[in-house]
C-alpha cells in the first residue's frame, strides 16, 4: 500500500488551500475512534472533510457521495466525547490559516471562535498523518494548552511527547529535513487533481479491507460451524455402525426361546444350531438367571437397539441437513462481491444481533434474460428463499446442482424448449462450487413440485418429478 507522505499533504493543501481558508464548519462527526468527517462551507458550496488516523490507510481529503459509501461511513447514535468536545468548540467556527510545517505530516486548521464568556480565542486543530502515531488534537493556539485529543498518551507509552488534556502542545521529535515521498507516491500521479486520487485510491482499500474482513470473519464462523457439525456426524455415525449388529440380539432370544427345554437354568453359555445361518454357535449367558430372562435381556437389548438407531438416524440426517446448508452458506461467502452480500449473510449466521438489512437490496437476485425469458439466480440463501417463495410461480422451472452447494436458478416459462433447459443449466453450474469441474448434474423440476418443510433453513427445499441434465 502507498503510504501518505509528507509531499503529498504539501500537494493537496496547495490545491485546496483557498476552500479552506475562510470556510464555516457546518458539522463534525466521528464515526469511528480513528476516522472523523468535517462537512466545511465556503462560498455556496459545502464539502466533507474527511480525515483518517488508522496506521493503516491515514489520510486527509474531501470526499464524495460515491467514495462515502465505499468508505462505510455510519454514525453512531451517541458521538465519543473528543467528538462533542470538538463540536462545542468549534461548530459554526471560521478557518482563518491553514499550515503544514515543513516536511511534516502534519495539517494544521487555526479557528477563530468565542468561549462560554463570549471572549475571542484560537484555537488549533492538528492532524498528525504519522503511521501508527497518528492523532488529532484539539489545543488553545494562545496557551498552546491541548484541549483534548483523540487518543491521549501517556507515560507509559512514550517518555518523550504526552499528549492528554491540560499539557502543553509540541511537535514530534527528530523533525525532518526535507520533503518525503517514496517511489510509488501519489504525489507523482499524473492527476491534477490530488484530491480524487488520494480519495479514490484510499477509499477503494478501506473498502476492500473491510470486504476481506467480512468475507474471512464469516468464513470463520461458518467453517467452525461445519467442523463441529461433521465431527458430530462422525461420531454419531460410528454408534450407529455399532448398533446395526442389533439383530443378532433378537436372533438369540429366538434361538434360547426355541431351545427352552433341551437347556438347564443358570449356566455360563449353550451352544445351539442357528437355522437361519445354518451353523452351530455359542451364545454367553449370565449364569445368575435363568435361560427365560437371559432370554428377555436379550430381547430388551435389541429393542433398546432399535430405538436407539432410530433416534441417531434422525439427529444424522438432521447434522447432514446442517451440513448442506452451511455448505451453501460458505458458497455464498465466496461468491460475495458487496459488503451488503455480507451483511445479509451475517444477519442470517448471527439472527441474535438483529442486523439492520435494506430490504430492497438484500432481496434483489441476479437477473438475465435468455432468449427473451428471464431467469433469476440467487447469490445466498436469503436469495434463493425469495426466489422460490415470492418469485416464482407454479409453472415456472427450478434448476440446482445436485449433491452440490450452489445458486437457485428460476425459469420464467412454462414451456421452455431444450436449449433454453440447456442454458439455464449452464447457469446453475456457473453458479455453483461445481463450476470448475468437467461434468456437474443439474437437476430441474417445476416450481409446483417444490416444497419447503416447517422450520426449514432458509433456502432448503424438497423436490420431486425432477429430470437430470448433465453439464
Amino acid at each position: 500500500m502507498i503510504t501518505y507522505d509528507s509531499l503529498t499533504l504539501k500537494l493537496w493543501l496547495e490545491q485546496n488551500r483557498d476552500f479552506l481558508l475562510n470556510s464555516r464548519v457546518q458539522k463534525i462527526q466521528q464515526p469511528t475512534r480513528r476516522d472523523f468527517v468535517f462537512s466545511l462551507r465556503n462560498s455556496g458550496k459545502t464539502k466533507k472533510l474527511y480525515v483518517n488516523i488508522n496506521p493503516q490507510y491515514y489520510h486527509v481529503c474531501f470526499m464524495n457521495k460515491e467514495t462515502e459509501n465505499k468508505r462505510l461511513i455510519s454514525i453512531p447514535a451517541k458521538p465519543p466525547m473528543f467528538c462533542m468536545l470538538l463540536r462545542k468548540y468549534l461548530e459554526n467556527a471560521r478557518i482563518i490559516r491553514v499550515n503544514q510545517p515543513e516536511f511534516e505530516r502534519i495539517l494544521e486548521f487555526y479557528f477563530e471562535t468565542y468561549n462560554e464568556l463570549s471572549e475571542k480565542i484560537y484555537l488549533c486543530l492538528a492532524i498528525e498523518l504519522m503511521g501508527k502515531y497518528s492523532n488529532v488534537i484539539l489545543y488553545n493556539y494562545d496557551t498552546n494548552i491541548i484541549l483534548g485529543c483523540a487518543h491521549n498518551v501517556g507515560a507509559e507509552k512514550s517518555r518523550e511527547r504526552e499528549m492528554a488534556g491540560g499539557l502543553p502542545y509540541v511537535y514530534p521529535a527528530g523533525r525532518p529535513k526535507s520533503w518525503y515521498a517514496n517511489e510509488n507516491s501519489l504525489a507523482y500521479s499524473k492527476s491534477n487533481d490530488i484530491n480524487s486520487v488520494v480519495d479514490n485510491y484510499y477509499a477503494d482499500y478501506i473498502y476492500n479491507d473491510k470486504m476481506n474482513r467480512l468475507r474471512s470473519n464469516c468464513r470463520q464462523i461458518v467453517s467452525n460451524q461445519l467442523k463441529k457439525d461433521k465431527n458430530s456426524l462422525k461420531k454419531i455415525q460410528q454408534r450407529l455402525d455399532k448398533e446395526q449388529n442389533s439383530d443378532k440380539y433378537r436372533l438369540y432370544g429366538d434361538l434360547i426361546m426355541a431351545n427352552l427345554y433341551n437347556f438347564k437354568d443358570y449356566q455360563k453359555s449353550v451352544t445351539v444350531y442357528d437355522y437361519e445361518n445354518n451353523k452351530e454357535i455359542n451364545i454367553e449367558l449370565d449364569a445368575s438367571k435363568t435361560l427365560k430372562e437371559c432370554a428377555n435381556n436379550f430381547y430388551k437389548l435389541y429393542n433398546k437397539s432399535k430405538t436407539s438407531i432410530s433416534k441417531l438416524t434422525e439427529l444424522s440426517q438432521g447434522l447432514k441437513e446442517k451440513i448442506d446448508y452451511y455448505e451453501h452458506i460458505l458458497y455464498s461467502i465466496e461468491i460475495a462481491d458487496s459488503v451488503d452480500d455480507f451483511v445479509e449473510i451475517q444477519s442470517e449466521l448471527e439472527p441474535e444481533k438483529k442486523i439492520k438489512l435494506d430490504k430492497k437490496s438484500s432481496l434483489e437476485p441476479m437477473e438475465f434474460e435468455i432468449d427473451g425469458y428471464k431467469v433469476f439466480v440467487g447469490r445466498n440463501n436469503r436469495q434463493n428463499d425469495y426466489i422460490v417463495s415470492k418469485l416464482s410461480k407454479d409453472e415456472d422451472f427450478w434448476f440446482h446442482t445436485r449433491d452440490c452447494a450452489g445458486s437457485h436458478v428460476l425459469l420464467r416459462c412454462s414451456e421452455p424448449s431444450d436449449k433454453l433447459i440447456f442454458e439455464c443449466a449452464k447457469l446453475a453450474k456457473e453458479y455453483s462450487k461445481g463450476k470448475e469441474s468437467s461434468k456437474v448434474g443439474v437437476i430441474y423440476t417445476k416450481r409446483r413440485f417444490l416444497k419447503k418443510p416447517p422450520k426449514a433453513n432458509l433456502g432448503y427445499v424438497t423436490y420431486k418429478c425432477e429430470q437430470e441434465i448433465i453439464v
